[in-house]
């Protein structure tokens, strides 16, 4: 009776973990592809055009694309735990980086042989113009107390046209194959880029978690915004900080995206990312109304979602049915995290819990 106990006690534990949630749908994509074909999980090891070792395979695509996702999901954590809504603008956001990247790279010639500015400066300039949208959106947020999607629909609708004119509505091709490392592979290495670009970016993370009180004081101004100004906290600066981070993360996706053609389209680049970004939020067990929020369950749920997005394509689904499936996943979750579900599957645990008892006795 006390072993059987514990164990229900354990597997409560385990269960309750929100770190689980992922888990779970990994394992049950993994089994899945398993099951039909084996051959998901073979990985090779080739050669590129430019003769350098790769690798290649289903699992180095989620890897690759997957890393890309994560990036955003960090910052996208954090806009939803502070402000309990959502930045449905990032897309757009990252043509706009995108655009700016190749504009200071080529300069006024739309093709040019060489450079016009290192990729660094470029970087760092798609950096502050993301971070100055995101700030705008930001302070819509905050200060001017527009919900959140409500807010970044402005830069979703204006967005990539945005982008289209800061290049004067050219498609600019940079011939220098260097910027094809950051979204490719670094000669002599043969795991994408991506995924090194992105555990920079979690361990920079990592790092302000652990040394700062920003995941505290998100965490305070999602859950309660009065409250924490009561306690010495300024809700609208956390807000505002979170967008600003988040423009960070869609200037760092925007260079790999631009860098995997050495060129954009601004219609189609990053499209219907934003979806895949609160997806992988939500995927973490995260409340989509703010509040706690585990940002390491988020960067997993990023990889499962890619991993979905993968064996969506490997069955040949259409990528127009692709947003339909994912939807389906979206209101499962936002359902099950719902305080009126998960108080009726609490109530029906408790009046289980008693019958188990009796079976066991």
């Amino acid at each position: 009776m006390g072993k059987n106990k514990t164990k229900a006690a354990g597997l409560k534990k385990i269960f309750g973990q929100q770190i689980f949630i992922p888990i779970a749908a990994l394992l049950i994509l993994a089994v899945f592809n398993l099951i039909a074909d084996p051959g998901f999980f073979r990985i090779t090891l080739g050669t590129n055009s430019a003769g350098n070792p790769v690798l290649s395979g289903y699992l180095i695509t989620i890897l690759d694309y997957g890393s890309e996702l994560a990036i955003l999901a960090i910052g996208m954590t954090l806009v939803t735990a502070a402000s309990g809504g959502q930045d449905i603008s990032v897309g757009a956001g990252i043509a706009i980086a995108g655009s700016v990247i190749l504009r200071v790279l080529c300069g006024r010639d739309s093709r040019p042989e060489e450079l016009q500015a290192p990729i660094i400066v470029a970087f760092l300039v798609a950096c502050l113009v993301a971070m100055l949208f995101g700030a705008f959106n930001g302070a819509l947020v905050a200060y001017f107390k527009i919900p959140p999607m409500i807010a970044t629909l402005i830069l979703f609708t204006a967005g990539r046209s945005i982008a289209a004119w800061i290049n004067n509505n050219e498609l600019p091709i940079v011939s220098d194959e260097t910027l094809s490392y950051f979204g490719g592979f670094i000669p002599g290495i043969p795991i994408p880029t991506p995924f090194f670009i992105a555990m920079a970016c979690v361990l920079i993370i990592a790092l302000v978690l652990r040394f700062t009180n920003l995941g505290l004081y998100t965490q305070a101004v999602g859950i309660n915004a009065s409250s924490s100004r009561l306690n010495g906290l300024n809700p609208q600066m956390i807000k505002f900080i979170s967008f600003v981070i988040l423009g960070l993360c869609v200037a760092v996706c925007g260079l790999i995206k631009v860098s995997r053609l050495s060129s954009i389209n601004y219609s189609v680049i990053a499209k219907d990312i934003e979806m895949d970004a609160i997806l992988a939020v939500a995927l973490g067990g995260n409340s989509l109304g703010g509040g706690k929020f585990n940002i390491w369950a988020s960067i997993l749920g990023a990889y499962v979602i890619q991993f979905l997005t993968t064996t969506l394509y490997k069955f040949k689904v259409q990528s127009d049915a692709l947003p339909a499936y994912k939807a389906v996943v979206v209101i499962v979750l936002v359902v099950l995290s719902t305080p009126a579900v998960r108080d009726y599957l609490a109530k029906l645990g408790k009046k289980l819990r008693p019958v188990a008892v009796k079976e066991v006795a």
